[in-house]
């Protein structure tokens, strides 16, 4: 940590694309905390190799979440990552995994965002990982997931708007198929996928934290309210 790094926090950064992004601005020399739920040696060997601090949070828990960037001080940079994916046809999908799917990846980075803002340092950023399905549902059984990802379009639309004055941005960052353990690129949807798809593999983490460092970068001060996909032109 240096004089001029800044103080991020990671809401869901143990695994995959949130461990990609704590491990960048590691590397950049900024001073680094990430919540996470239900991956406690991940979260510990991401810690041990990276100097970052794990915090046990559920992100669906709204008390809970608000607590964590309370207790955080004056943010520089909020990313909010953590999320849930439920597939399948409506008729059918247990309600309450839907619901909880709309408080991982709606209510929860609302919440945060707001109450990140509350004392956020002048110039701040708040950066989304959403989904190109906000855009584009190609397949049966994503009504739900697309309901929440087009969610936050509006959401950053808004607060870029009400945050604006301060020079606070908000932004969206939305993967196509990332090579995750949610949707791993040798999975059996690999094929179905990469058939949507221009560049026919799945995204790396590291393309998506990449992303993230730069709208968090003093290059992208004037970019606010916008979605940022990073699909391998699924949507395209």
């Amino acid at each position: 940590m240096t004089e001029d790094s800044r103080k991020i926090l990671v809401i869901g950064g143990s695994r995959g694309i949130g461990a990609a992004i704590v491990q960048r601005f590691a590397e950049n020399g900024d001073s680094v905390a990430f919540t996470y739920a239900g991956s406690a040696e991940a979260a510990a060997t991401l810690q041990k190799n990276t100097g970052a601090v794990a915090v046990l949070s559920d992100a669906s828990d709204r008390e809970a979440l608000i607590a964590v960037i309370r207790a955080q001080g004056k943010l520089d940079v909020l990313v909010v990552n953590a999320g849930a994916l439920v597939l399948g046809n409506p008729l059918d999908l247990d309600a309450d995994a839907v619901d909880r799917m709309i408080d991982l990846n709606v209510r929860a980075p609302y919440h945060a965002a707001v109450e990140a803002a509350r004392s956020m340092a002048e110039g701040g950023r708040i950066i989304i990982i959403g989904s190109v399905n906000g855009d584009r549902m190609p397949f049966e059984g994503g009504a739900a997931y697309a309901l929440t990802k087009s969610a936050m379009q509006g959401m950053a639309r808004g607060l870029a708007r009400d945050f604006g004055a301060r020079g606070i941005t908000v932004n969206v960052v939305q993967p196509g198929p990332t090579d995750t353990d949610m949707n791993p690129a040798n999975g059996p949807m690999s094929d179905a996928m990469h058939s949507f798809m221009a560049i026919k593999r799945h995204v790396r983490p590291t393309e998506v934290a990449g992303m993230v460092l730069w709208l968090a970068g003093p290059d992208a001060g004037a970019v606010t309210g916008a979605m940022h996909t990073i699909d391998g032109g699924f949507g395209a």
